[in-house]
């Protein structure tokens, strides 16, 4: 369940990062990006690079990755993630259910459920 999760996870940040990029059309702005841009941004009435950049490259999407990888690398070498992992993903899971609820967020909900199962199988079976 643990791997299951990992790959769950790993896969959503990824294809919200790669979607936002190509579907959606932020990286029509990456010249903006790294010409300095956003140097001078303003967070409270963004541009169109801003707000493609924040929905792309700075999203939870490369945060999913990671943290799917984590967890697949953890797996890997037989350690048990830790389980405020599943319950933090739980909790941003929630409050992006309640702020934007046609999302996919069910998706990290599962991943996150799943990975709490499998780390408190895991804890059992190390205990016995």
């Amino acid at each position: 369940m643990i791997k299951w999760a990992g790959w769950l996870i790993t896969l959503f940040g990824a294809a919200h990062t790669i979607l936002a990029l190509t579907l959606m059309g932020a990286g029509q702005h990456a010249g903006t990006w790294f010409s300095g841009g956003l140097w001078q941004e303003n967070l409270k009435a963004l541009s169109p690079a801003g707000s493609a950049y924040w929905f792309s490259i700075d999203s939870f999407g490369p945060a999913f990755v990671l943290v799917g990888l984590l967890v697949l690398w953890l797996a890997r070498r037989g350690i048990t993630p830790p389980a405020f992992v599943g319950w933090a993903l739980i909790v941003w899971t929630v409050v992006d259910a309640v702020v934007m609820p046609l999302t996919p967020w069910p998706v990290i909900l599962v991943a996150a459920i799943l990975l709490l199962v499998g780390i408190r199988r895991a804890t059992a079976t190390e205990r016995a």
